[in-house]
């Protein structure tokens, strides 16, 4: 088989195992790579990963330090919009940790895309990335035809919007590349417009000090800072305003999959939830994102988010 009969039939195999998109890039990529890179750099300058440090690993900006002769990346695309997302609850969870842990998803999902290309090239090697991996995710999907990234920094894809987490899977051979993705934002800034606690500093760059999501999932303070807690209006989660508002989100398909539905649980939070032990709350997280939200913080963003509506 040929690099372009492989590279078409692989990506078919990576829609067949649930994706919704995929996307080859070729190694190096294009300039744009070069500028996105220069922007992390920037981003890091101005310490707006706050205590994210796992940010600054060297191996983020170049792709080679994670395969030894990487010279291709297969971008996927997870839809984890459910056709039953929680909506108008009080307390408010993030649509993308409302179902299974995506990187377990995702990870699955790529080793058998992976059993896949050994049937057909033996010799080649491969290494998956999920989120927690350092590399440059959005700039990757971006070159690979996926979508773009978005003034809010998420990257948008025009048939599934931003309701996607991404994979990679990096190859020692090489691949027929597809197009990368052209911005269509214009002059749209209605997500920046809407951030309540304008995290958006300027079109594509997020403050993370400023950010609702980053608080909720990642602030290990006791308490959280006052301008968050004053604008939560029951988000206890992470955070979707930016993407509810942006209008390529508006008519987007979902995945009707079991493991996309959210866990009954959350359909259940109230107050009393407070009342949760530790170990009722870990036997709840089981198997979603959210176990990086350890009990006590759950119960500071309820708490948080209660005394807000109380003033």
């Amino acid at each position: 088989m040929n690099t372009k009969d492989v590279s078409k039939k692989l990506k078919e195999k990576a829609i067949k195992e649930g994706f919704a998109i995929a996307g080859i890039a070729n190694i190096p990529g294009s300039s744009r790579i070069n500028l996105r890179t220069k922007a992390l750099n920037r981003w890091l300058d101005n310490n707006f990963h706050s205590e994210m440090k796992w940010m600054e690993a060297e191996k983020r900006k170049n792709i080679n330090l994670l395969l030894d002769g990487a010279k291709s990346v297969l971008a996927v695309g997870y839809n984890y919009l459910s056709e039953k997302t929680i909506e108008r609850n009080k307390f408010k969870i993030a649509k993308f940790s409302q179902g299974d842990d995506y990187h377990k998803l995702i990870n699955k999902k790529l080793k058998n895309v992976g059993k896949w290309i050994n049937s057909e090239l033996p010799e080649c090697k491969w290494k998956i990335c999920v989120d927690s991996s350092p590399l440059l995710e959005k700039a990757w999907a971006e070159e690979s035809g996926l979508g773009w990234i978005g003034k809010n920094s998420n990257l948008i894809n025009n048939k599934n919007g931003s309701w996607i987490s991404l994979g990679f899977m990096i190859f020692n051979v090489k691949l027929e590349a597809d197009k990368p993705t052209k911005p269509q934002c214009g002059q749209c800034e209605k997500c920046i417009d809407k951030c309540p606690t304008k995290a958006i500093t300027e079109p594509f760059v997020i403050n993370s000090q400023l950010c609702i999501a980053y608080h909720t999932i990642e602030n290990r303070d006791l308490n959280l800072p006052f301008d968050i807690e004053r604008n939560l209006n029951g988000w206890i989660a992470g955070c979707d305003i930016c993407q509810d508002i942006c209008p390529w989100n508006k008519s987007t398909p979902t995945n009707k999959t079991i493991e996309a539905n959210p866990k009954k649980w959350m359909q259940e939070l109230d107050k009393d939830s407070l009342d949760w032990k530790d170990h009722e709350w870990s036997e709840k997280l089981k198997g979603t994102t959210l176990k990086r939200i350890k009990p006590w913080m759950w119960r500071r963003n309820i708490r948080a988010s209660i005394q807000k509506n109380d003033r």
